[in-house]
């Protein structure tokens, strides 16, 4: 029998970005593999109509998916026993698919997001869940840190929050940890300003704030240094070759979401 699940505005968008990887890991020459995606989406008692007909979101968030694997991937290769932190991890799986492959992992997010993904998906040690905002100092408390090397990943969060939650966010993660890495996606201030996603507006989830690079990031929050920026082009390459080729102009490369890595400055 499905669970039906009651979500609107910014927790709905796990459900569609859920659905996209479920749906990208069912074709034949599918990029990803996301396999409890697919199992998930299908336990759902939720309309995906509108994730379905959503091009630009489906693109998006498999393109995003590819890069941040790969990202994640390598750093947690390099840098033996880290603590993983996920904000707003919504009903992502990244935990599994990286899995032995670090210390401890935390996936963090509202409680009623939580409430959802604690149905679906029963997390016990190394990966554990907490049901708080990012931006409550207190979600630190239930991290067993002990000075180890921390990867914190913010992923499809902060073109919908403010500059202030920014601030706030990077701030509390600045003072609890020593060692710390940011990869976070941003959303370039055009795009936040005139692309609307169908699916996105359909869950009256809005687009409000970005960033054109990670130098204006670091005027935001001087306590870290710009160390990477990823375009989003590059998962884009692998799921429509024309890419290779229009991704190399300025506009098109402008406007394309990146992964920024920032790091704590020592």
């Amino acid at each position: 029998m499905k669970e039906k699940v009651n979500v609107t505005g910014v927790p709905e968008t796990m459900v569609q970005t859920l659905y996209a990887r479920a749906k990208e890991t069912k074709k034949q020459n599918a990029k990803i593999k996301d396999e409890i995606a697919v199992e998930l989406v299908e336990k759902l008692d939720y309309n995906f109509s509108k994730a379905d007909k959503d091009k630009a979101m489906n693109y998006g968030v498999i393109a995003r998916t590819i890069v941040l694997d790969r990202m994640v991937k390598q750093y947690l290769e390099k840098h033996a026993n880290t603590v993983v932190i996920n904000i707003a991890c919504g009903l992502d799986t990244r935990c599994y698919r990286m899995e032995r492959k670090y210390l401890h992992w935390y996936n963090v997010d509202l409680p009623e997001t939580m409430k959802i993904r604690s149905q679906f998906l029963t997390e016990t040690g190394p990966v554990y869940q907490i049901a708080k905002s990012a931006m409550d100092e207190s979600y630190v408390d239930d991290i067993d840190y002990h000075g180890e090397n921390v990867l914190v990943i913010i992923e499809g969060l902060t073109m919908y929050l403010c500059e202030k939650d920014i601030r706030k966010m990077f701030s509390i993660i600045e003072k609890s940890f020593q060692k710390v890495t940011v990869m976070v996606e941003n959303m370039s201030p055009f795009v936040v300003k005139h692309v609307k996603e169908k699916s996105i507006e359909g869950s009256n989830a809005k687009f409000t704030w970005g960033v054109k690079n990670g130098k204006e990031l670091q005027r935001i929050i001087p306590a870290f240094s710009v160390r990477q920026e990823v375009s989003l082009i590059e998962g884009m390459k692998e799921l429509m070759p024309i890419y290779h080729v229009i991704g190399k102009f300025p506009v098109v490369r402008n406007i394309s979401n990146k992964i920024i890595v920032m790091e704590k400055r020592g």
